[in-house]
């Protein structure tokens, strides 16, 4: 990492796959950065984990924080949740996010 950029690996919902740079001291969370990025989310809650529409999968069992219970008892209401689904606005963009691989689920 250098300086305060990070870089994640996002594959959006048709497979492709790029690497993201995103500065750490924007104060965005994830989706937020990813719609800025012009990722199809639709995150209609507005970052509230009420809705699941910016539903992602971490690649690779990258390490991050428990799902706080707003997002867990979300996560627990979709059929396509799996252990590395997470919501990406709950996570902010922060350093400790360097080098994570995501897949874009999103409303299914």
């Amino acid at each position: 990492m250098q300086d305060n950029i990070i870089t994640i690996t996002v594959e959006d919902q048709e497979g492709t796959v790029r690497d993201l740079e995103l500065p750490t001291d924007i104060s965005l969370s994830l989706m937020e950065a990813l719609k800025a990025s012009e990722y199809d989310i639709l995150a209609t809650c507005g970052g509230m984990a009420l809705c699941a529409t910016c539903h992602i999968q971490v690649q690779d069992d990258f390490d991050l924080p428990s799902p706080n219970d707003d997002e867990a008892d979300m996560l627990d209401t979709l059929h396509n949740a799996e252990y590395n689904s997470r919501l990406s606005c709950q996570l902010r963009v922060s350093p400790a996010l360097d080098g994570m691989k995501i897949k874009i689920i999103g409303a299914e």
